[in-house]
């Protein structure tokens, strides 16, 4: 039994990492990667999905193939399964018959109509404001013998500091586009201010609470009311007056 977890395969994950766009997309391409990695280990075909957790953040699910994916929303879908107890309680959590486990029978059933009979799921460690878990499925039941599990608690291991890495970047875009965003919004309210600021003669205190009461009567944010209203500016070449 070879392992997926050497030294060849930290590089390759490293490789995923760079060569993806997102966050999502290097999760699906780990899944993908898993399926592979695991199977050759343990000589038997076994299909892979994750769920992604993050605070103020939906979570992402990924999987190597359509039916692992199906398979892994239906459990969200039902709130229990092994993956969810392993995202909960951080320990390895087997399934090792469909046909005989009593933990979640509604998803049990599910589990056997798509063809799958055991399955492993496995906390990722990724830190304190992000929760993952890989899932392992297989067609054929008692396939994760101690081995087999130290084996893919290896892999799980080696996965969840790459993908650790990849949700660190991931933030640090998405705090980039929050802070380009949110820069983009304080220039259109500014320029709206000053420009009521010149209509009314007023100060920008002033100018400020005259788009603040627009917001509250027209129910819109703040940044959106800025745009619509530099857009009547810019369509009636800057005549359009906004009285207190």
């Amino acid at each position: 039994m070879t392992t997926p977890h050497d030294e060849s395969s930290i590089l390759e994950l490293q490789d995923l990492i760079i060569d993806t766009a997102s966050v999502g997309e290097f999760l699906e391409e780990l899944t993908v990667y898993a399926s592979k990695a695991i199977s050759n280990s343990i000589d038997e075909p076994v299909a892979c999905a994750i769920t992604l957790r993050r605070r103020n953040r939906s979570g992402t699910l990924a999987g190597s193939s359509p039916n692992a994916r199906e398979v892994n929303e239906i459990q969200h879908l039902l709130g229990s399964g092994p993956c969810l107890e392993a995202l909960e309680s951080n320990t390895a959590v087997l399934l090792d018959d469909v046909r005989t486990e009593t933990r979640w029978p509604e998803y049990q059933k599910a589990l056997a109509s798509h063809g799958i009979y055991s399955v492993l799921g496995l906390p990722l460690e990724l830190g304190k404001d992000s929760w993952a878990a890989l899932n392992i499925y297989a067609r054929a039941a008692g396939v994760f013998d101690s081995r087999t599990v130290t084996v893919a608690e290896g892999f799980a291991k080696t996965a969840g500091h790459a993908l650790r890495l990849a949700v660190r970047i991931g933030t640090e875009q998405l705090l980039a586009e929050d802070l380009r965003a949110a820069m983009v919004n304080r220039t259109t309210i500014d320029l709206v201010c000053g420009a009521i600021m010149g209509q009314n003669r007023c100060s920008q205190e002033e100018a400020f609470a005259i788009l603040t009461r627009a917001s509250n009567h027209r129910n819109m944010k703040l940044h959106l009311v800025a745009e619509e209203i530099l857009l009547q500016i810019a369509g009636s070449g800057g005549h359009s007056h906004f009285a207190p």
